[in-house]
């Protein structure tokens, strides 16, 4: 499977966006898909995953209420709006999936991911 993450750029705060993630090579239909980010000289970090069985959505406590994150299986395609941005959400963001059905408490695990995408940036300005 490969990923490609598409959707970032320079954004006020408060403003949103729209993060895409086009799978290719596989169908993954019956895949966990999630999203992490990485901003500079910090750890990557868990943001949203998605469970197609049993539809399990997990999110950060940061981006609750803010980020929501949802999949077009027919397009092979994942995504994550994000509203009312804050400039601490400034950093790479990455797609990933895995063919395996995560439990519930390993979806925020970047290393349960197999497949990740070449990350988009996305920069919020104060």
């Amino acid at each position: 499977v490969q990923l490609q993450a598409s959707g970032g750029g320079l954004v006020q705060a408060g403003g949103y966006l729209r993060l895409s993630c086009a799978a290719s090579g596989r169908a993954f239909d019956g895949y966990t898909m999630g999203w992490f980010r990485q901003a500079q000289g910090k750890e990557r970090e868990f943001v949203a995953a998605f469970r197609r069985r049993g539809g399990s959505i997990r999110y950060a406590d940061s981006v609750k209420g803010r980020f929501t994150i949802s999949r077009d299986d027919a397009k092979n395609t994942g995504f994550l709006q994000i509203n009312n941005l804050k400039p601490d959400d400034t950093a790479v963001y990455y797609c990933a999936t895995t063919p395996r059905t995560l439990i519930t408490g390993r979806m925020s695990y970047g290393d349960e991911y197999e497949y990740w995408g070449q990350g988009t940036l996305v920069t919020v300005s104060s």
